[in-house]
């Protein structure tokens, strides 16, 4: 199967918090990532699509951010995914909270880091072909 039938657009909505009670479907984000099977991130597909695997990071009212998912060295396991904002600088990164070990299908949970170093967490809403 080629990399381009295992790219998925990602969906993330907020999970509970005390400022969002029942979550919030204004915050969030949406990524295209090749799965495996499983739901996992397929990190040997994702080499060979990397520039398909897009981010939009969506804030309430603000103004989207889009990036690239991206796979760099340390972290859990060796390596770490982000979503990466800007090429030139890794400030304004976003780390998975060991998005190698999570499914990515509805009703699961992950959590991300963001560049201030907080860390929320966001529910699988969907996934369908990018």
């Amino acid at each position: 199967m080629t990399a381009a039938r295992h790219l998925r657009k990602i969906t993330l909505h907020l999970a509970r918090t005390k400022a969002f009670p029942d979550g919030s479907a204004r915050h969030g984000y949406e990524f295209v990532a090749p799965l495996d099977p499983d739901g996992r991130i397929d990190a040997a597909e994702w080499a060979r699509s990397r520039n398909a695997c897009v981010v939009r990071c969506f804030w309430a009212d603000e103004p989207p951010q889009r990036g690239q998912l991206v796979h760099r060295a340390g972290g859990a396991n060796g390596a770490t995914w982000r979503f990466d904002y800007d090429a030139r600088s890794d400030e304004d990164d976003e780390a998975g909270y060991r998005f190698a070990d999570h499914r990515f299908v509805p009703g699961e949970y992950v959590s991300i880091q963001d560049a201030e170093g907080e860390l929320h967490t966001f529910r699988v809403v969907s996934t369908a072909p990018a």
